[in-house]
C-alpha cells in the first residue's frame, strides 16, 4: 500500500527534530452543498531542522518515530 503524502503550513519548530504541520483539506457538505474548511495538526520528524513557521511542505507517513510522530518532512 503507497504511503500518504499531504501538503500543509509548518505552525511550529520550537522542537528538536521536529515541526509541527496544519494540514486543511475542504470537501463539499453532502446535504448542504456548502464547502467545509477542516484542519487537523500533524506533528513531523524533520532530521536537520531546516524547516521555520510558515513554509509550505510535504510530509509522507512513516513508522512510528516517538509517541507522537508518524510523518517526516519530505520536501518544501
Amino acid at each position: 500500500m503507497p504511503k500518504r503524502i499531504l501538503t500543509g503550513t509548518v505552525t511550529s519548530d520550537k522542537n528538536e527534530q521536529t515541526v509541527t504541520v496544519l494540514v486543511e483539506r475542504r470537501f463539499k457538505h453532502p446535504l448542504l452543498h456548502k464547502t467545509i474548511r477542516s484542519s487537523k495538526k500533524y506533528r513531523a520528524h524533520d532530521a536537520k531542522n531546516e524547516f521555520k513557521i510558515g513554509d509550505q511542505v510535504r510530509i509522507q507517513e512513516c513508522a512510528p518515530i516517538s509517541k507522537t510522530k508518524r510523518w517526516e518532512v519530505v520536501s518544501a
